[in-house]
């Protein structure tokens, strides 16, 4: 009985840290796990229905979708700049309401050159989304709590996802192209809800379009499409280093799977578990994890150690090859765990130096550039995974161990060279 209490309180802590504090955080929760569980259906069904629905061949599947990915990449800052003046709420409803009528044109498509179309305008939406709800988080819960909000709506995306992948998943046993139809226009749905949602939450006074005096610079020649952002070398350094330490997406999503498969001889079953155990660590441990990292100061030593945990979770993956089932499945779960200490350390990281590295006035500009950085990883990761661990196997992990160190130890410098640079140029506070 008493260890039953014990796990009981455990639980309702757990619960009480996680779950984002009633008000507009918690509207920001809710508008996470409806957004992560339209995600979750689209993301796990959307090759089948490409390809064997619409019928586009898979390989030009890829071409347009990598085309879409540049297309949002070039879109993002010009969007992040529109929030700063308009405000992230109205722009993230117009986001929603845009991207319903992108994902139900997916079911009028009957063509590759509707496909393209279709597909680089949902980028632009997708890709600038983060950004734009970075922004509105900062609006809405104040310096102080928006890493813990953004840790909490981290959780709640794995939690949605989960149960989206899980539906995808039914859609994709029933065979039929009707489930399949009903899995896009599903999200469509989800997007007009979320609008909803959005409607309901209250600006506090000044977080609406951003005030002129906050950030005069703001209204230099160029509109929307001139960044001071982007000329900020030393914040796009930073936001590069924590984009390509994001590289453990596409190492967990592609590199550590084709090396289960052809490298190990582990079951195939070990990639499904390995990032069920991924996602469930994350949702479990993420607010705790990011804790240390509310300052600049912080966030850039954990990033440290986000570099050495990804680096060192590579060297035992280079480990886990040819030596039986039983050692080889045991050797990639070690690997597994210190891999996703990295990826919690990285996460609370790249908040606290995106908020905390940004001018007053400017989170959406500066989140949107922020975002840039992890379109390395989108772009390169697959390539750069299937050409070291496949292609090269223990020599590739060794490199990429020695990247991820190397990233790791560049993260306080630069860190601290843009804080120092910031002090001699931005006035005193009156």
């Amino acid at each position: 009985m008493a260890e039953a209490r014990r796990y009981g309180a455990v639980l309702r802590a757990w619960f009480r840290e996680t779950l984002p504090a009633a008000g507009n955080a918690r509207r920001l929760g809710v508008l996470t796990l409806i957004q992560s569980l339209g995600l979750g259906v689209f993301l796990t069904s959307s090759a089948v229905f490409f390809t064997r629905t619409i019928g586009i061949p898979a390989q030009r599947v890829g071409l347009a979708l990598s085309v879409a990915g540049l297309c949002g990449l070039l879109c993002t800052v010009p969007i992040g700049r529109l929030a700063d003046r308009l405000g992230a709420g109205r722009v993230l409803t117009a986001n929603f309401l845009l991207a319903a009528v992108g994902f139900t044109a997916y079911c009028l498509v009957d063509g590759f050159a509707a496909f393209l179309a279709v597909a680089c305008a949902i980028a632009v939406l997708e890709t600038s989304a983060g950004a734009l709800q970075a922004s509105l988080t900062d609006a809405l819960v104040g310096e102080a709590e928006r890493v813990r909000v953004s840790a909490q709506m981290r959780s709640l995306f794995n939690l949605g996802f989960l149960g989206g992948a899980a539906l995808a998943g039914a859609a994709i046993a029933a065979g039929t192209s009707t489930a399949l139809y009903a899995t896009v226009l599903a999200n469509a749905a989800l997007q007009l809800v979320s609008v909803a949602v959005l409607l309901g939450m209250r600006l506090p006074a000044g977080a609406g379009p951003r005030a002129t005096a906050a950030a005069p610079a703001a209204e230099a020649p160029g509109g929307v499409l001139r960044s001071a952002a982007l000329r900020d070398v030393r914040y796009v350094a930073v936001a590069l280093v924590c984009g390509a330490l994001e590289l453990y997406h596409p190492l967990l999503t592609v590199g550590l799977p084709l090396w289960i498969v052809t490298g190990t001889d582990a079951p195939a079953l070990l990639v499904s578990g390995l990032l069920i155990l991924d996602t469930v660590l994350v949702l479990l441990f993420q607010v705790t994890v990011s804790k240390g990292a509310r300052t600049p100061a912080g966030a850039a030593r954990m990033l440290r150690w986000a570099g050495w945990a990804l680096g060192a979770s590579c060297l035992v993956f280079a480990v886990s090859g040819g030596h039986g089932a039983l050692l080889d499945s045991a050797a990639l779960l070690g690997g597994a765990l210190v891999l996703v200490l990295g990826e919690l350390y990285q996460a609370s990281a790249s908040w606290g130096l995106s908020f905390g590295l940004a001018p007053a006035g400017r989170q959406g500009e500066y989140q949107a550039v922020f975002s840039l950085g992890r379109g390395f990883q989108q772009f390169a990761g697959p390539w750069l995974m299937t050409s070291l661990v496949v292609g090269a196997a223990g020599t590739g992990w060794l490199v990429l161990a020695a990247l991820f160190a190397l990233l790791g130890l560049a993260a306080p410098p630069l860190v601290r060279g843009l804080e120092k640079a910031r002090a001699r140029t931005e006035p005193a506070p009156a």
